[in-house]
């Protein structure tokens, strides 16, 4: 995770950042630091962090870094300018863990675990409003494994994880409206257990949360999904992150999964380059 201290909305890159409508920066250090102390205290995990950087008020959404396999860190190739400069900050960070830093090939985009989940042992895959999908083939060659490519239709859900969040190898929130039919029709066939996630908690970012074994946490206020969490035998953790609703993200923008290194018998952890 990083700290937010230069979090801001200091330009427009998707639906819901508005520069009329800025940040309150106490307000998102308060919010931060209730998600990261549910994590560390409540759940256990161990949360490294990234030093923020001024002038990369989106360095706070750790999970578009890249993607983490044991040893190796599959860098992001952002979309956009204005993210693009957060990429050597992030590759940093793993090359001096001494993880191999591997490259997509010029020309494609890929915003790492923001459009790339695991099911099992099967990613899925989010492309057309900030990824594309030759970056998905590339992916699947480099680490040999299936990825279901899922078209995004809704640009309010720019990212496959503000509308698809595995909970284990069977379960699955997601937000129909967000995917095109036939992304849909893969998310039923290849889920054995997918949950609809219904539109007043989906645009809460209820689909953006982190999974911690059968802990959940998510945006406070989205009452119906708690319960269905529950009555999925899951325990929801409710935390409050609505100034980072401002620059379209939440719990699960706010951190990225790394795995621990080959043949490691440590807990899991969570945190950013």
């Amino acid at each position: 995770m990083c700290p937010p201290d230069f979090y801001g909305i200091e330009y427009e890159i998707n639906p819901w950042m508005d520069l009329r409508r800025p940040a309150d920066p106490a307000r998102a250090r308060a919010q931060w630091r209730a998600l990261y102390e549910v994590l560390t205290k409540t759940l256990g995990v161990r949360v490294e962090l990234l030093s923020p950087v001024k002038g990369l008020p989106d360095l706070v959404f750790t999970a578009n870094a890249g993607l983490v396999v044991p040893g190796r860190f599959i860098a992001s190739r952002f979309l956009h300018p204005e993210r693009q400069k957060e990429q050597p900050t992030y590759d940093a960070w793993f090359r001096a863990r001494g993880y191999a830093i591997e490259t997509l090939p010029e020309g494609t985009c890929f915003e790492g675990e923001g459009d790339a989940l695991w099911l099992g042992e099967t990613l899925f895959a989010g492309y057309r409003i900030r990824s594309d999908i030759g970056s998905h083939q590339a992916v699947a060659a480099m680490l040999g494994c299936e990825v279901l490519s899922l078209e995004l239709v809704d640009p309010r859900f720019y990212h496959l994880d503000t509308c698809f969040c595995p909970l284990d190898d069977r379960r699955a929130l997601y937000y129909p409206p967000a995917f095109d039919d036939y992304g849909r029709r893969v998310i039923r066939e290849f889920v054995p257990e997918p949950i609809a996630v219904a539109d007043v908690d989906a645009l809460r970012f209820a689909c953006n949360a982190v999974v911690v074994g059968r802990d959940i946490v998510v945006q406070s206020g989205c009452a119906a999904l708690e319960k269905t969490l529950r009555d999925q035998g899951f325990t929801p953790h409710p935390v409050d992150l609505s100034e980072f609703h401002k620059a379209g993200g939440s719990a699960k923008c706010l951190t990225l999964w790394v795995p621990p290194p080959p043949r490691s018998t440590s807990r899991r952890s969570v945190g950013a380059p």
